[in-house]
């Protein structure tokens, strides 16, 4: 018996671009973590709510949500209130009832107790494979879906996959910034 593998099509040059910025924002990020202890990895060490391992965390969340909307649609990012609560109660700090969706996305921006940075950085990586399958098999990139209703977006408005994925890049690249400043904070220590 002899083993089979099966390979992956050659991407074009527009994927093979894309997946690399991808990559290189995500490494940018994660070289920030290098050598940091659990407790490091969720010290704020600035004026921010941010740790280095919540950021993490977030973008692994972020990069995932939007991935699986490019395969689902907008059924993948639902914002739905609780019965009686407006968008304006919920701005406001006024809502009589929070959705669990607004816990879990401030729940992302840090490191809950019993998460380890090894753990978070796992999950990351398997976000960052199977977002590299979605963009590696996705028929087209031009594939497009509306965007689920939130005050946030445009109402009416479209993302294709393409779209999608500048926007994960330039997110991805943003907080390695702000991790970058974290870190040098935190012990003196630069990424790059």
């Amino acid at each position: 018996m002899t083993a089979t593998t099966t390979s992956r099509p050659a991407l074009d040059e527009e994927r093979t671009d894309l997946l690399a910025a991808l990559a290189a924002a995500r490494a940018s990020l994660t070289a920030t973590t290098r050598g940091l202890s659990d407790e490091q990895a969720g010290e704020t060490p600035t004026v921010s709510a941010l740790s280095l391992g919540g950021l993490v965390k977030h973008v692994a969340y972020i990069e995932e949500g939007w991935l699986r909307f490019v395969l689902e649609g907008p059924s993948a990012m639902r914002y739905d209130l609780p019965d009686g609560v407006t968008w304006a109660d919920l701005g406001a700090g006024t809502a009589r009832e929070i959705p669990q969706w607004v816990v879990d996305h401030q729940d992302n921006f840090r490191m809950l107790p019993g998460e380890t940075l090894a753990g978070i950085l796992k999950r990351y990586e398997q976000v960052a494979a199977r977002s590299e399958e979605i963009v590696t098999t996705l028929p087209d990139l031009s594939v497009t879906h509306p965007l689920p209703a939130a005050p946030w977006h445009e109402a009416g408005a479209q993302r294709s996959a393409r779209r999608v994925l500048t926007h994960v890049i330039a997110e991805t690249a943003q907080h390695a910034g702000h991790a970058d400043i974290l870190r040098e904070s935190l012990d003196g220590q630069k990424s790059t």
